[in-house]
């Protein structure tokens, strides 16, 4: 694949001999949404974990646009362009939420003064100003997603991976943030990976998707390609992702 991108190539990662992940690799391209897909416990977000830095691998490494960062601390890996989302949110419940956002600036060294400014802008964009002075800890689940991505969006990084932004959220929700996403790539020409259990909204954004059960990419290819992949239906065989006909 032509062009800048985050890639893993080969990486294994095992916990007390457990295999987590086995041999995987992918490609996030700059520009364009790239999905991860996989029943629960196929070492999704391991994976991610990898290409943040959050897990050192076994084997294998991780590249950003050629340059190797696999021995690159979270922090570092940050500054370098490429930010990351959690299932869980983890924002600051104590702070309103422009100083959710300010403070990540001030952490990757602007001023306090710029690092507002800048928040003040990325909530603007995303369409979400009215929640600035919201204390962060009171926000419905669907909007601490939002503004999770609006943190991860300040000072413009190059590769955002979003693991599990659409979880519980409204089909009218989920269209909001596909819309969201495909700005990002557009906009901002972030190269976007996202990590989802709702497979009709990856079959819908993503350009590529990679398919992992039990740690390894059984498959990867374009949106069509996975909706008629046996390997696809056999993976999520008696899930409920299987069950109500996303992937049938």
């Amino acid at each position: 694949m032509t062009g800048n991108a985050l890639t893993s190539v080969d990486i294994s990662v095992a916990f007390e001999g457990l295999k987590a992940l086995h041999r995987v690799s992918l490609s996030i391209p700059s520009g364009r949404v790239t999905g991860l897909i996989g029943p629960n416990g196929a070492g999704k977000t391991t994976l991610v974990n990898v290409l943040t830095g959050f897990q050192k691998p076994d084997t294998g490494h991780v590249s950003m646009d050629g340059l190797q960062i696999d021995a690159a601390a979270p922090h570092q890996i940050r500054h370098l362009g490429i930010a990351r989302t959690f299932q869980s949110g983890r924002l600051f419940g104590d702070l309103p939420v422009i100083d959710n956002l300010a403070v990540t600036g001030v952490g990757m060294g602007l001023s306090r003064r710029d690092a507002e400014e800048r928040a003040e802008a990325v909530l603007d964009w995303i369409g979400i100003s009215a929640l600035a002075e919201r204390q962060a800890g009171s926000l419905p689940y669907t909007d601490e997603r939002r503004v999770a991505i609006g943190r991860a969006l300040m000072l413009n990084p190059q590769y955002l991976l979003l693991d599990e932004p659409a979880a519980g959220m409204s089909a009218i929700e989920a269209d909001e943030l596909i819309s969201l996403i495909q700005r990002i790539a557009d906009e901002i020409g972030c190269g976007v990976l996202l990590i989802e259990h709702n497979i009709g909204m990856v079959l819908r954004v993503c350009e590529h998707i990679y398919v992992l059960d039990s740690g390894e990419v059984i498959e990867d290819g374009v949106p069509a390609a996975i909706k008629s992949s046996e390997k696809v239906r056999h993976a999520y065989m008696g899930t409920q992702a299987d069950a109500e006909g996303d992937i049938l």
